[in-house]
This record gives structure tokens, C-alpha cells and sequence, in this order.
């Protein structure tokens, strides 16, 4: 057998072969005799079936299993001229010629191995900055927040025009064209005005409403609206007030921290700040993280680090790209991608960086993750999709199943394993105010 290999790079190699037609006849003929001790075949008894019946009753099969085996020798041997293990091997090896004559089979295979990376001082490619400060007027906004949740709705003690912040209790019937739709009525609904729960523009028109007056509230509906069939549509809602609620206010003092410090060892008000300020300080530096620290750092690791990328890899990225792509496109717009393969290999260039680059970031991650030893296991994975599920009122175990089917939990695993580690090196350059 002949073979030749190339190594294209640190991540991508070729195994060029040419094997000779008594390699695959003498595989078959080996494969037939294990398979005649224990084929059942009618009018034979098992383990007694002559090998020419047995090529015969499994023909084709036969063949392409023989020709299988050849080509895990030709891999094999190939791996072992270019000194590489299985185990570093990314994906399945592609064959991406195969061409049969009647004295032997051409044979070219494409492997993608994992790339070596060398992070170097990577902690260094991250700049120090100073931990948020939170300031008292943030402080005192979040109590006030705090404390205004804790208040109740209570009847009015006077009659008077429904205001922003209370409870308007209302029966209402929305129509489109005069006709009722679904989900679009409700009686004794609290709706607290100025919350924003309703389409734009209701709430608004709720405002100065009497209890017992009735009006025809008109609004239309968002374009990005869940509901296809109600997505920029104007409407028309009849609305009864049947009552006005306002929230008791709650002062902000020891007993309040009580109620929401219960059962802890200080349930005081300067605790109660205390948790409030760290709360703030947590949610400062997650948005300042999320927002800036984090996708600049990833650049910056993108950016630095020069190594070779599996091409089959960057190839699948880009299909991706192309997928979602199409699925924006006419139909005759994809006819004449697939009519015209120079226009297609055209539009899948345009992906090409966009591709490298994110690939290059889950190798990145992936090694940075080995050295910070960070891991998400799937458990964890699973706790996370079931609180935001819950989150969301939705069925916890119905959403995880509904990710696994769809094949997206490593992709969610990957995107926690990149948020740890890039909050574990960060974390380490925060400087305390």
C-alpha cells in the first residue's frame, strides 16, 4: 500500500493512499469467514455457513466493510508517519477523495488536529482597574425600591382619578376590526399603572379614569409582538374601572430590615444597607464586566495569540453563518446560489474572518480554561437553564429537554465555561476603591 502524507500545518494534515484491489479482497475474504461462524443463514446451521454463501447473502456489505478496514490502516499508518496521536484528532477524519478502478481505490484524507497554544503571561494581557463605587444617593434609591415593594394596595380612603403607581382594578375586552381575540379579555384584572405590563400607550389612557367609568381605550400592537396575528395590528379595548388601589407607603427604618432580614443574626437597618451596597457593587461590576471588560479582553486574547485553526472547523462555522443567512433570503435568491457555485464560494468568504475569530476564541477559551482549571459540569448546566426557566414562568425540565433535542447544551456549557474564566482572570486585576 502506498501512502504519503502531508502536514499542512500544526492543525491540519493530508494522508494521501493508494490501495491496491488485494488489500480489499483479502479483507472481504477474512470478514466472510468471521461472519460465516456466526451468520444465520435459512438451510444452514449456525457457525456452518459456507463463505461463498455468505458473500453472497451479504454481497455490497461485505464490500464496504472490506474497504473500511482498509482505510483505518491507511489512517493509521498515516498518523503514525506524521507522529500524531488519535486522542489530539478534532472530529471525524474527512475523506474527501475516493476514486475506485479495477485494480486499486485512490484515497485522500483530511484530518484536523487541536491546536498547541502558547498563553505565555495571558493574566498580563489584562489591565487592572478599579473596583465600581457605589454611591449613598445609589444606596438610598435601592432602599426606596426595596421599601416600596414591601408596601400594600389598599381601597382609596377618598374617591379620585386613577394616577401612575396604583392598582386600577378593570374589567377589559379587546377587539381588532371588531372582532374578539383570544387572550384578550379579563375581569378584575389589578393592573398597576405606570408598570409598563400592558401593550404602549394603555396604561397611559387608564390614568384619569373614575371608578365605575367606562371608556374605549385604543393602542397598537408592537411589530416585534409574540403573537403573529397580532403583531402591528391597532386594536381597541373596552375598559370598566371597577376600582382604584394605592400602595401604603412603607418607611425606610429597623422594621423594615426586620421583614426582610428575618431570620438573620442583625436584622438592623445598617445590615440591611450593608447587603444592599455589596448587592450593588456585585450588579456594577457584573454590567461593567458584561458590557466592556469582558468582550475587550476576549479581543485582545483573539488579537494576541497566532495559531493555526482546524479548517474543517472554521468550514462548519461558516455554514452556520450561511444557514442563518439563508433563512432570510427569497427563494429565488437561494436558486441562484445553488445554480451558481462561484457566487455561493463568494458569499461563504464573506464569513470567513467573523469564522477564524470565533473559532480562535473557543480554542483560546478552551485552553484557558485547562490552565485557570475551570470546569462546568452538567449538572450545572441544567441548574442554570431551570432558574431561568422559572424565571420566565416556563416549565423547567420542558425547556432543558427542549435545548438537549436541539443540541444546544455544549454550546451553553462553553458560553459558561468562557464567562468563568474570563471573570476569574478579571477578578484578579480588580483593584478595591
Amino acid at each position: 500500500m502506498e501512502i504519503k502524507t502531508n502536514k499542512i500545518d500544526s492543525a491540519n494534515a493530508e494522508i494521501e493512499a493508494v490501495i491496491p484491489r488485494a488489500i480489499v479482497d483479502s479483507n472481504l475474504e477474512k470478514i466472510a469467514k468471521e461472519l460465516s461462524k456466526t451468520a444465520n443463514v435459512q438451510g444452514f446451521r449456525k457457525g456452518k455457513v459456507p463463505v461463498a454463501i455468505v458473500k453472497k447473502q451479504y454481497g455490497q456489505k461485505l464490500v464496504e466493510d472490506a474497504e473500511a478496514e482498509a482505510l483505518r490502516e491507511v489512517l493509521n499508518k498515516g498518523l503514525d508517519d506524521l507522529k500524531v496521536e488519535s486522542a489530539s484528532l478534532i472530529g471525524e477524519p474527512n475523506i474527501s477523495k475516493f476514486v475506485k478502478s479495477d485494480d486499486k481505490i485512490d484515497v485522500t484524507v483530511k484530518i484536523a488536529m487541536r491546536p498547541e497554544i502558547n498563553l505565555g503571561s495571558y493574566s498580563d494581557m489584562a489591565e487592572s482597574f478599579d473596583k465600581p463605587l457605589i454611591t449613598n444617593d445609589e444606596l438610598e434609591k435601592r432602599l426606596e425600591q426595596l421599601a416600596d415593594s414591601q408596601g400594600k394596595f389598599v381601597d382609596l380612603k377618598r374617591k379620585r382619578m386613577a394616577r401612575e403607581g396604583d392598582s386600577a382594578i378593570i374589567d377589559f375586552e379587546g377587539s381588532i376590526d371588531g372582532e374578539l381575540f383570544e387572550g384578550g379579555a379579563a375581569k378584575e384584572f389589578a393592573l398597576v399603572l405606570g408598570s409598563n405590563q400592558f401593550i404602549p400607550g394603555f396604561e397611559d389612557q387608564v390614568v384619569g379614569m373614575k371608578i365605575d367609568e367606562e371608556k374605549i381605550i385604543k393602542v397598537t400592537f408592537p411589530e416585534n409582538y409574540g403573537g403573529e396575528k397580532l403583531a402591528g395590528k391597532d386594536a381597541e379595548f373596552k375598559v370598566k374601572l371597577n376600582n382604584i388601589q394605592e400602595k401604603v407607603k412603607v418607611e425606610i427604618d429597623d422594621a423594615l430590615a426586620e421583614k426582610v432580614l428575618a431570620g438573620q443574626d442583625n436584622p438592623s437597618l445598617e445590615n440591611l444597607k450593608t447587603q444592599l451596597r455589596a448587592q450593588l457593587e456585585n450588579e456594577a461590576v457584573s454590567k461593567l464586566y458584561n458590557d466592556e471588560l469582558k468582550p475587550k479582553l476576549l479581543e485582545t486574547f483573539v488579537s494576541k495569540f497566532e495559531f493555526d485553526l482546524p479548517e474543517f472547523v472554521v468550514d462548519q462555522e461558516i455554514d452556520v453563518s450561511l444557514n442563518k443567512k439563508a433563512s432570510s433570503m427569497t427563494e429565488d435568491e437561494i436558486k441562484e446560489l445553488r445554480e451558481d457555485t462561484k457566487k455561493l464560494d463568494k458569499l461563504r468568504e464573506t464569513f470567513r474572518e467573523d469564522a477564524e475569530k470565533s473559532v480562535r476564541a473557543t480554542f483560546i477559551i478552551d485552553s484557558l480554561a485547562a490552565s485557570e482549571n475551570v470546569k462546568v459540569e452538567e449538572n450545572e448546566v441544567m441548574q442554570t437553564i431551570y432558574y431561568e426557566a422559572m424565571q420566565m414562568g416556563q416549565d423547567p425540565k420542558e425547556a432543558y429537554d427542549k435545548y438537549k433535542e436541539a443540541g444546544y447544551l455544549p454550546a451553553i456549557q462553553m458560553s459558561m465555561v468562557e464567562d468563568k474564566v474570563l471573570t476569574k482572570i478579571l477578578n484578579s486585576k480588580m483593584k478595591e476603591a
